[in-house]
């Protein structure tokens, strides 16, 4: 990858790092062996593995969501308590976009700000600069329900970048969209996380979507859950339909659905 193509902010310093983190439930059942993961400033990571690999639960360990029950969670080389300060903001977007039916667009995406306590004035540029960010300015007015699937997906993601988030974690948020949708949205969100040097983690199901958007991608095989295998996708940065169409997006594919049907096989070990 050349310097001007990759993505430039990525570089030694973790954003996250989860040190021989492991997670076992109330109830006795062990979601994650020890893992351990670092992130470093603007990377795309993908997990992707069989159900119940753990990915989900990884994902909300790094949101604070949930706790580890033993080994430990650094963000930005600290604990939690400092997240939210400038340049150490987080985002969700969640697998449901989860937006308030009686609320318009605009009112949605402004959410967060609301909680902040951020003015008026300020917070309406921030949502307008948001909306503008995902192509829906034309919906500001509109609600839920007068949009489809995918514009409801814009929202959610909205309401996430309107925080200026540096750290933006998504569980499978394309999911339930058709193809066609669900190409287009991993096209805009790969715009958009070269546009702001987000550094992403992703949960994801498809091997197509985890190659199309990651710089690397971290396999994950179940029973407990646990890193099976990274897969780096050292290709130029921001990647649109041509890329999808290559012989080596292809070729990529192959190798990564290779390495998740080993790990399909050590689950079942």
């Amino acid at each position: 990858m050349s310097p001007d193509s990759s993505m430039s902010k990525a570089g030694d310093a973790p954003v996250v790092e989860v040190l021989s983190a492991e997670k076992v439930f109330a109830n006795g059942f062990r979601g994650l062996a020890p893992v351990s993961l670092s992130v470093r400033n603007g990377e795309f990571v993908s997990l992707i593995g069989p159900s119940g690999c753990g990915k989900s639960t990884l994902l909300k360990l790094v949101a604070n969501l949930i706790e580890p029950s033993d080994g430990k969670m650094l963000w930005w080389r600290g604990d939690f308590s400092k997240v939210g300060q400038p340049g150490r903001r987080l985002a969700f977007v969640f697998q449901d976009p989860t937006l308030m039916p009686w609320a318009r667009v605009e009112a949605n995406v402004r959410l967060p700000l609301d909680f902040a306590g951020v003015a008026g004035g300020e917070a309406k540029t921030r949502v307008a600069a948001a909306l503008k960010q995902v192509e829906l300015t034309a919906a500001a007015r509109q609600y839920p329900r007068q949009l489809s699937g995918g514009m409801k997906m814009r929202v959610s993601i909205a309401r996430a970048l309107v925080t200026d988030p540096d750290l933006l974690l998504m569980d499978e948020p394309f999911g339930a969209l058709d193809e066609f949708t669900r190409n287009r949205l991993d096209e805009d969100l790969a715009r958009l996380s070269w546009e702001r040097q987000l550094s992403t983690i992703f949960v994801t199901h498809s091997i197509y979507e985890a190659v199309f958007l990651s710089t690397r991608i971290v396999v994950m095989a179940a029973r407990p859950g646990r890193v099976f295998a990274e897969f780096t996708v050292d290709e130029p940065c921001p990647r649109d339909g041509a890329f999808r169409d290559s012989p080596r997006f292809a070729a990529l594919c192959r190798e990564l659905s290779a390495l998740l049907t080993d790990a399909s096989v050590a689950s079942r070990a």
